[in-house]
């Protein structure tokens, strides 16, 4: 397979992943809070969850999710109600010096959990799937490709999401610029459920 034949997917996978949504929202807002170090486990959660529900598209789960509308119903009602959950949980956090006892960065398990509810992760992967369906023979190759090229592209783009909530923290000084900057990214985070009601 040629550069040339995975530029388009690279390409693909680069948007999808970084433009704004719940995963970006929750990387930006556990930069702000916990840094770069804190979290990475929630970062690898959701790369993880990404990769797997790329690979899951691309070998036809997404076409039993399709063919049971009731089962895309309940996914997408979990989802959100955890999406609002965090949401919450945000949009109540103080200043980081305020808050090193009492809270504890989201880990691995949540970041999977997280994205395996997403709609739009389920979207982005769905229609890469159906788009880059040529790019090989049989839909275990197909869903390797996927899993590998979402997962590296959802570690990047998590990862500059996160270090833009590092250095939004470095220039907060009071407690009142934290309240905004929590309240704000807790709204964008109940923010994009909306999409998927609509």
């Amino acid at each position: 397979m040629s550069l040339e034949t995975l530029t388009p997917l690279c390409l693909f996978a680069l948007v999808s992943t970084g433009s704004p949504g719940g995963a970006t929202t929750l990387a930006t807002a556990s930069g702000a809070s916990f840094g770069l170090r804190g979290s990475v486990p929630l970062i690898a959660g959701i790369a993880v969850g990404l990769a797997t529900m790329a690979g899951a598209a691309a070998m036809g789960l997404a076409g039993i999710l399709l063919a049971i509308p009731s089962l895309q119903l309940a996914m997408n009602a979990v989802g959100s109600i955890y999406l609002l959950w965090l949401a919450w949980q945000i949009a109540h956090r103080g200043p980081p010096h305020l808050m090193k006892a009492q809270a504890r960065p989201l880990g691995f398990i949540a970041g999977v959990w997280m994205l395996w509810h997403n709609p739009k992760g389920w979207a982005m992967t769905v229609s890469a799937a159906a788009s880059f369906a040529s790019l090989a023979d049989e839909p275990v190759q197909l869903g390797l490709l996927l899993a590998a090229t979402f997962g590296i592209f959802a570690t990047i783009s998590l990862s500059m999401w996160c270090v833009t909530g590092l250095l939004l923290a470095r220039l907060l000084r009071t407690d009142g610029q934290w309240r905004a900057l929590n309240i704000s990214l807790a709204a964008l985070l109940a923010a994009s459920i909306v999409p998927i009601w609509l």
